[in-house]
């Protein structure tokens, strides 16, 4: 069920846990994103999120942004040993050194595809759209699905490193491939 927020409209329980969290809610999450760049960012973020809360990846976003290069895949491809070594130890970012590494390489992946295959084939495993019931509670939401599982081994296929079919799923929800605001929520019908 939704929650009403201080301002009078109804919300997914989540997004009120943090002020943070109500804009993300609002303005970002569940709208579509594409262009690889933008992708990359979004898929690198919720492999950094794994085992951890979004608001911790939120709050040092832009952090990430610094560390990475706003995550352009051409920049963060010419990474070198020196500049690892920077991402270990820099505070603003989640310094785990797999998720790190699995950055880099994936980098390095995507700059040898052709520009805009990354965002072809993270939305070619969108659901056809009112295929899904329309979820009502938190429980209604699922953490993997057999398009997230598909587009996990899509990419695992291509040579992208931590991303299984969890963070394919969030990644769906964050970059609007799936709608999984709650049926009474501000949000569900925002443009």
């Amino acid at each position: 069920m939704t929650v009403i927020g201080p301002d009078g409209l109804r919300r997914c329980p989540w997004a009120l846990t943090t002020e943070d969290y109500v804009e993300y809610h609002d303005e970002e999450w569940g709208r579509p994103v594409h262009g690889d760049d933008a992708l990359f960012e979004r898929l690198s973020l919720e492999a950094f999120q794994s085992g951890l809360s979004w608001i911790t990846i939120l709050r040092r976003r832009p952090g990430f942004r610094a560390a990475f290069a706003d995550f352009r895949i051409e920049k963060v491809a010419a990474f070198t040993d020196e500049d690892r070594d920077r991402l270990l130890a820099d505070p603003g970012i989640i310094r785990n050194r797999a998720k790190i590494d699995a950055t880099l390489a994936n980098a390095r992946v995507l700059a040898d595809w052709s520009e805009g295959d990354l965002d072809t084939l993270i939305w070619s495993h969108a659901p056809a759209p009112d295929t899904r019931p329309v979820p009502k509670a938190l429980s209604d939401v699922p953490a993997v699905t057999p398009e997230s599982t598909a587009l996990s081994k899509a990419l695992k296929k291509r040579g992208l490193k931590f991303v299984g079919p969890t963070t394919a799923y969030a990644l769906m929800q964050a970059c609007g491939l799936v709608n999984d605001h709650l049926e009474a929520c501000v949000a569900r019908s925002a443009p």
